[in-house]
């Protein structure tokens, strides 16, 4: 029988080197913090962690709510790696701990780790019956990274950082990738024998490596074919090359998966977002929070969805920006076109170049083909709206609704005073202002009567 996987995230540091006032491990990477993308791996292989916080721990608590599964323990003051997994070993009483129960650790600004390598770590480390297994890569320039030591034999003896390495250790190319897992029993009697005797004057947990090597304990380590997975964060520029990272891989696995994307590299696509196989992206494309592109349906080019639905076959044109709102099937949108949040487009409907919905709903077969405003509008089916049509919806205290039934005519240019309704069939006549109801079927003239007088031009003063 596998025992429970337990699991442990250090996310108690500061980030100085971030420049920000914000922990470190709540910045966000395509639109979801760090941190998220760490706990979502970890959920992968057990149903226990606890998260180590300490600077602006209220800050990483509130953004993450304690759930089964879940908890915190507050590291402070912060005294290093090992410190932190002390105070994470606290969090579990001893009465409710399986010595041979594995506890992964890793740290809480590794979001491009796949669960795939995660799980290929435990399993290596139950194969094999060691004490500790840990994650390491070849580095060109390794650089700040803890060094792998090794024996004749090629064992792991040890882990020295690059402030207490010798010249010699500091030549090795293996490097420690700061992602374990050790057997609870030793990992609780290794850590609890940590000193501070080093340049940091910290409590190391790659020291621990060594103890348990050297106390003839079975050390392990997978050698990772991609070192961009342990890539930490510990710089905005780092952040950067991160978001990048993720949303070429967000990219290849829907091309992969039958999405046409042109120019995938111009293409952003948040982590919660669904695109049916069949959609296509054009290039410079956004998607972002719980947007979802569905069959049959184009997107862009320079356009961006945010938490909105495009349906089956839409077409979103150039340059629009869509939030929190609904595209049916067949519907068209743009170029130019701005969906602010609550809107629904139906069926077939069109939203045409610089026309703006706000709180609307578009009935099927509808259009507003160009230079509209409409806001806080109930619009029935085969309504057309002329060009340069608005809704008045705000008068400074109240916003009130504008109700335009099946089948309505709106004329260009005309402005309808909300509250106010337009009867089904009804025609408005171009450049109206319509402040009380139109009855179905009726034709509703609200300009002033135009009046020519002959020969005004030849009387009028010439310019000097």
């Amino acid at each position: 029988m596998t025992p429970s996987i337990r699991t442990i995230v250090l996310a108690a540091g500061k980030g100085t080197r971030m420049q920000s006032p914000r922990p470190k491990v709540l910045h966000e990477a395509a639109g979801r913090p760090l941190l998220a993308y760490v706990l979502d791996v970890c959920q992968t292989i057990s149903a226990d962690t606890v998260v180590v916080v300490g600077h602006k721990a209220e800050e990483v608590r509130a953004a993450f709510p304690e759930k089964p599964g879940l908890r915190f323990a507050h590291q402070e003051p912060q005294l290093g790696t090992g410190h932190a997994v002390q105070t994470a070993l606290q969090a579990w009483p001893g009465d409710d701990h399986d010595d041979d129960a594995p506890v992964v650790v890793l740290a809480g600004d590794v979001p491009l780790l796949r669960p795939e390598t995660l799980r290929a770590l435990c399993d290596l480390h139950l194969r094999r019956g060691a004490s500790a297994t840990l994650i390491s890569f070849r580095a060109a320039n390794p650089g700040g990274y803890g060094r792998v030591r090794r024996n004749d034999s090629g064992e792991v003896v040890g882990i020295v950082e690059a402030r207490d390495a010798t010249p010699a250790e500091l030549r090795i190319d293996e490097v420690n990738a700061s992602l374990y897992v050790f057997k609870g029993r030793p990992l609780r009697e290794t850590v609890a024998r940590l000193s501070a005797g080093n340049a940091q004057g910290e409590y190391y947990l790659t020291d621990t490596i060594g103890m348990l090597a050297a106390a003839g304990e079975r050390v392990e380590a997978l050698l990772l074919e991609d070192p961009s997975e342990a890539t930490g964060v510990n710089t905005l520029l780092e952040l950067s090359a991160v978001e990048k990272e993720i949303f070429a891989r967000r990219a290849d696995a829907l091309v992969g998966a039958g999405v046409i994307i042109e120019r995938p590299d111009t293409v952003l696509i948040g982590p919660s977002v669904r695109v049916d196989p069949g959609a296509r992206l054009r290039a410079f494309t956004i998607l972002e929070g719980s947007s979802r592109v569905a069959k049959g349906a184009s997107v862009g080019p320079f356009c961006r969805v945010e938490d909105s639905s495009i349906g089956e076959g839409a077409t979103v044109l150039d340059s629009c920006l869509i939030r929190s709102s609904t595209v049916d099937a067949g519907a068209s949108i743009g170029p130019f076109a701005h969906l602010r949040p609550d809107s629904i487009v139906g069926v077939n409907a069109k939203v045409g170049n610089f026309v703006e919905l706000k709180k609307t709903r578009l009935g099927n077969g509808s259009k507003a083909p160009h230079l509209s405003y409409l806001g806080d509008a109930m619009i029935g089916e085969g309504v057309n709206v002329g060009a340069g049509t608005i809704t008045c919806n705000y008068d400074g205290v109240t916003k009130s609704p504008t109700q335009i039934e099946d089948g309505a005519f709106v004329g260009s240019n005309s402005i309808l005073v909300a509250p106010v309704k337009i009867g089904g069939g009804a025609y408005v006549a171009a450049g109206s202002v319509i402040t009380k109801e139109v009855p179905e079927g009726a034709l509703a003239v609200g300009r002033s009567r135009q009046e020519n007088k002959p020969g005004w031009a030849a009387r009028r003063p010439k310019k000097r």
